[in-house]
């Protein structure tokens, strides 16, 4: 297992890349995904399209894009690759529900729509012009982005701790 300091290094590249990754999509799911993906050396690429259409299930409210983002990563890292391997599906269960957990405690739920009420006052249906520019203007953005990074923080700690992988520096520090 990684030391500490290791651990603190990654988490750290981890945030600048996220960053990164949200300047350029402004896409809370794609963004979590992409930045786990380089960082683990997932090989998610097709997934990232695949995610396109997710932050808060098409904007409906739904699972936060935090949320599903990093669950796809951790779905790759300890996912089956054959639909008869009901090992290979029954060891992924852990880990997933582990970030879930984790994230639900942190965040105080996994729907989107919650997760705005919270901290927002009021829900927001994002898919609207004027709801969008009203959860802009009270902050929307930066609030979203402190979850997207608890997110991917909860989703890399579930991968040091729990992905035989993760032991080697080489595959965490690809960035």
């Amino acid at each position: 297992m990684e030391s500490q300091t290791d651990n603190e290094l990654l988490l750290a590249e981890l945030d600048e890349t996220l960053r990164h990754k949200l300047r350029l999509s402004g896409h809370c799911t794609q963004a979590s995904f992409a930045a786990l993906d380089e960082h683990f050396a997932l090989e998610g690429g097709p997934v990232l399209r695949a995610l396109t259409p997710m932050p808060g299930i098409a904007l409906r409210g739904e699972t936060c894009g935090a949320l599903t983002g990093p669950l796809m990563a951790i779905g790759l890292a300890f996912g089956r690759d054959q639909l008869g391997d009901q090992a290979g599906f029954i060891n992924a269960l852990p880990p997933a529900r582990d970030f879930c957990r984790r994230f639900e405690t942190e965040i105080g739920s996994t729907r989107c729509a919650e997760i705005l009420q919270s901290r927002l006052g009021r829900a927001f249906d994002l898919s609207r012009q004027a709801d969008f520019e009203a959860y802009r203007e009270c902050g929307g953005m930066e609030s979203c982005t402190a979850v997207i990074r608890t997110g991917v923080r909860l989703a890399a700690t579930v991968l040091l701790e729990q992905w035989p992988e993760a032991e080697d520096p080489g595959v965490l520090l690809t960035a």
